[in-house]
């Protein structure tokens, strides 16, 4: 039986398309720790106050309204503070992925539908979902926007659709094993990201 055509190819965001920066704490770990040294508290005290509203605003059971309006509350600051915080530090955190983006492009003018699957809650996603994503990638599927995250396989099968693509026509590119494990048990082609060099040869492979 011939193996089918690959048509689509989706990236994750957070440690793929966008990276994080050498010499920083471990990925969102440090995002956290430093926004708690900005707002002058514990790591302890920090997570006590933004893990209920953090889950529920990447699952999207929360608006970014009542996200702000609680954490600005628990912080004790004002919601606009907590925007210019967060933004600050994400932003010091993460470096656009700009080689893997490039790629991405070169792959969309060879007719590959090129999409994005991430989990973000509402504070990341204002600072790392920028503005040209939107304009390279179709759909775009954020957690927060769609109320599930990964490796729920109900959010693969979504991307599907709005793909209009069957599993086995499509690539799922993510820098964390449990995704990747979900998504290949419903039959999506995987790429397990480590490097910009390792993955665009895979995909090279897979595209042929």
């Amino acid at each position: 039986m011939l193996a089918k055509k690959i048509k689509a190819v989706i990236f994750d965001v957070g440690g793929v398309l966008q990276i994080k920066k050498q010499n920083r704490d471990e990925g969102i770990k440090g995002v956290h720790k430093e926004v708690a040294e900005k707002f002058n508290i514990s790591l302890d005290h920090y997570f006590d106050a933004v893990d209920d509203v953090y889950a529920k605003s990447i699952e999207g059971k929360l608006q970014e309204r009542e996200v702000l309006k609680r954490l600005a509350l628990n912080f004790k600051i004002s919601q606009k503070k907590l925007i210019k915080v967060y933004k600050e530090v994400y932003t010091k955190n993460f470096n656009l992925n700009k080689e893997l983006l490039d790629y991405a492009e070169k792959i969309k003018k060879q007719k590959i539908k090129i999409a994005i699957l991430s989990d973000m809650w509402h504070l990341s996603k204002d600072t790392l979902i920028i503005k040209k994503f939107y304009k390279v990638f179709n759909p775009l599927i954020i957690s927060c926007d769609v109320g599930m995250r990964k490796p729920n396989k109900e959010i693969y099968k979504l991307i599907l659709r709005k793909l209009h693509t069957n599993p086995e026509e499509t690539i799922f590119i993510d820098d964390r094993e449990w995704n990747i494990k979900s998504a290949k048990e419903i039959g999506i082609k995987t790429i397990l990201f480590e490097d910009n060099k390792k993955t665009m040869n895979l995909l090279e492979k897979l595209l042929k």
